[in-house]
């Protein structure tokens, strides 16, 4: 009988003290505070298997036991849940709370910010060097439809999937805005739209001049007079290829283009640049005004006038202090 129970105790319950206690020792394991001491991020990539990511997360310093992670994400199921990409794992994150985060799937969210009136070889510029974006774009978009803004992506997302977004956000946009316009509108189409809230901006970076801009460019359509935006001429010089890095000569203004606004009456055959929210609104509402001229005043923004007269007695205070500065 003695040694029935003792055959009793050693293969029925040490087995049993020694599982209970294994499963007690990682179930502790798994609720403990990791070794990080900061957030780790780290990038889990597609057909990665438990134990690429167990080993991953081991060298990276945020679990200290690849056994435990392995054991709990097989035995709860969650081995077949979780997700690939870029994840910051908080510091001190246990070895549950590494899984729970990756079965989640909140992986990081990055951005990228487009600013107003850039050229689209220059938006395309800023998506291939953006960190964490794949492949190339192939479907090069036209000029004046990637709608400056900040976006937002994730590791592994596609350039070109980034662009369409751009692309899809100012058609969008330009939809709305054209069906909320006044009545009055002078512009007779969206393009026209885009073409001119182009020249705005890239004529002014000031939001209260951007209306006042559009309301003089406006009135000199109205009455046949060219545009005469010096922008319109470096895109007619560059074809979009980048800014000047001088300023525009007698030459320059007389430069054969159908972009070149000093020689053509008329919008441009298309935009100069991708326009912000702000300038399309201003070619849709413009001020009511009846300047026709408007120039640099030196201190980022312009002055404007009515009549020639004004406006080459403001020209020729603007090349003085534009002198004096060069003197200093």
């Amino acid at each position: 009988m003695k040694r029935a129970l003792i055959l009793i105790f050693i293969f029925i319950f040490v087995p049993f003290m020694v599982v209970s206690t294994a499963w007690l020792w990682m179930g502790t394991k798994v609720v403990n505070p990791g070794p990080s001491v900061n957030d780790v991020r780290i990038i889990i990539k597609p057909g990665y298997g438990v134990s690429q990511i167990a080993s991953e997360l081991e060298r990276s310093g945020v679990i200290d036991s690849q056994l435990v992670f392995k054991l709990r994400a097989r035995l709860t199921n969650t081995h077949k849940t979780l997700k690939a990409g870029e994840y910051n794992f908080p510091a001190h994150v246990s070895i549950g709370g590494a899984l729970q985060l990756l079965k989640s799937g909140n992986t990081v969210v990055r951005k990228l910010t487009i600013p107003e009136g850039l050229y689209a070889t220059a938006i395309i510029d800023l998506v291939m060097a953006a960190d964490g974006l794949e492949g190339d774009i192939k479907n090069i978009p036209s000029e004046g439809v990637l709608l400056p803004e900040t976006y937002h992506y994730s590791w592994g997302d596609s350039r070109q999937g980034l662009i369409n977004r751009m692309e899809e956000d100012m058609i969008s946009l330009l939809d709305r805005l054209w069906a909320e316009r006044k009545e009055n509108t002078f512009v007779k189409s969206i393009d026209e739209v885009l073409i001119l809230a182009s020249i705005v901006e890239k004529e002014t970076a000031i939001d209260a001049e951007r209306s006042r801009i559009a309301g003089v460019f406006i009135n000199r359509l109205k009455k046949g007079m060219r545009l005469q935006s010096d922008p319109t001429v470096v895109y007619a010089i560059t074809n979009g290829q980048g800014e000047m890095g001088r300023e525009l000569t007698r030459n320059d203004l007389a430069v054969e283009s159908p972009f070149n606004t000093y020689r053509n009456k008329g919008l441009p055959p298309g935009a100069i640049a991708n326009p912000g929210k702000a300038s399309i609104v201003a070619v849709l509402a413009p001020i009511d005004t009846d300047e026709l001229y408007f120039v640099a005043d030196g201190t980022g923004g312009h002055v404007f006038a009515r009549s020639l007269k004004e406006h080459n007695q403001n020209v020729a205070k603007w090349r003085k202090l534009k002198r004096a500065n060069q003197g200093q």
